[in-house]
């Protein structure tokens, strides 16, 4: 018997420990839930999260020439990592050579037939010209006969003169006539040669242009710096297996990590309370105990589609005052821009004010429901114009006889 005396006397106290416990916990609770109206520099901020970028950055490009071959993208063979620190003169990227060296083979054997049909030209109109020319000497042969055969006749008869004459007046015509073809043949000679020397020389300036085109197939960091991939038109990043267009051949970036910016988007319902030049805090998610300072540079005036909805974002720009070594492409950064700042104001947290049947108030900690006048507010706070008193406490929860409690309206 004494033994369960004992066991139901501890039983007892461990019951009233908990409960003590209980209550103890219960009051400093509702002590938590209470909270002091703040006064002071009241600031309302667009909050958004965006991207760091480098303000200036220098192109890597790839060849600049390609579309003369009828080449307009570019496949990305090999690459090296996004983020790595090159030297100047330091190997980049190397871009598919298949479809080129396709090329240069056709144009390679163009150049050989090029180069055959000059050849035969060459050798066709030196035959041609030089035949033209063994003519004239048997011509001019022809008409010193005649000539000779027409001295020697003065002391023949008439007729026989008179044939010598006509002997020589043919020979002479046949001569002249030749020259005249000769001359035409010269002529057609020379243009024949220079069709075909063009054709070759167009199609071997062609190929040093093509071999000099696939030298820039493998492509080298212009500067040292932090070679950053290029972004595609739909915002991923190009790589290894990626199109480049020969019409913009940027294949990758090293940026000025001294100039940094934010790249933000604010919805439509808030864009018309953004302005250049506004201030603004900045954080970066990879290193919260950093904080930055930055100024509104930019803001779109022309809206941009959110995938997979109807709202409607502007991109805002923001320049970074500070350098940091630590800030890199890419980071994620919350940014506060400050739209308006109300200076000597009496605030509270938004989520301390209730509404009722039109009446805005707050629970007291003295246990009243006193009605508010509220002014401007942000994200978590609220301006009160009228109701409370500096260093007045509120609950941000109600009381558990707030449905007991009567509203102390405004004077």
């Amino acid at each position: 018997m004494k033994k369960k005396y004992y066991y139901l006397i501890g039983l007892l106290i461990i019951v009233a420990v908990i409960i003590w416990l209980i209550n103890k916990d219960n009051g400093s609770s509702s002590e938590n839930f209470m909270i002091t109206v703040d006064t002071g520099t009241f600031y309302i901020d667009v909050v958004t999260t965006g991207e760091l970028e480098a303000k200036n950055s220098e192109k890597i490009i790839g060849p600049s020439d390609a579309r003369n071959f009828r080449l307009w993208n570019l496949t990305i063979e090999n690459m090296v990592a996004d983020g790595t620190l090159v030297d100047s003169g330091q190997w980049v990227a190397s871009l598919s050579k298949s479809e080129i060296t396709n090329s240069l083979k056709d144009l390679e054997d163009e150049y050989e037939q090029n180069l055959t049909s000059y050849t035969k030209t060459e050798l066709d109109t030196s035959m041609t010209l030089r035949t033209a020319r063994d003519e004239l000497l048997n011509l001019r042969f022809t008409v010193e006969e005649a000539k000779i055969k027409l001295e020697q006749s003065q002391y023949e008869p008439p007729a026989t003169i008179r044939q010598y004459e006509i002997d020589l007046e043919k020979a002479e015509r046949s001569l002249d006539q030749s020259i005249k073809n000769y001359q035409l043949k010269y002529q057609t000679a020379l243009a024949d040669m220079q069709e075909v020397s063009n054709a070759k020389n167009k199609t071997e300036r062609k190929l040093e242009q093509l071999r000099k085109l696939i030298g820039q197939f493998t492509i080298y960091a212009p500067k040292s710096g932090m070679l950053i991939y290029r972004k595609d038109w739909d915002g991923s990043k190009i790589g290894i297996g990626s199109q480049i267009s020969t019409w913009d051949p940027v294949v990758a970036e090293l940026p000025d990590l001294t100039v940094m910016i934010s790249k933000t988007y604010v919805n439509e319902v808030d864009v018309s309370k953004v302005k250049s030049g506004q201030k603004v805090r900045i954080s970066v998610e990879a290193f919260p105990d950093k904080n930055f300072t930055g100024v509104v540079e930019s803001v779109a005036n022309i809206g941009e589609q959110v995938s997979g909805s109807n709202a409607k974002v502007f991109e805002v720009v923001i320049n970074v005052n500070e350098f940091d070594s630590i800030l890199r492409p890419a980071m994620t950064t919350v940014n506060n821009i400050n739209t308006d700042i109300i200076t000597d104001v009496m605030f509270v947290p938004i989520e301390s004010v209730y509404t009722e049947d039109n009446k805005t108030f707050v629970y007291t900690a003295h246990g009243t429901k006193q009605e508010v006048e509220l002014g401007k507010s942000n994200d978590n706070q609220v301006v009160v114009n009228r109701g409370l008193k500096a260093n007045d406490k509120i609950l941000l929860v109600p009381p558990e006889n707030a449905n007991k409690l009567s509203l102390k309206t405004l004077d």
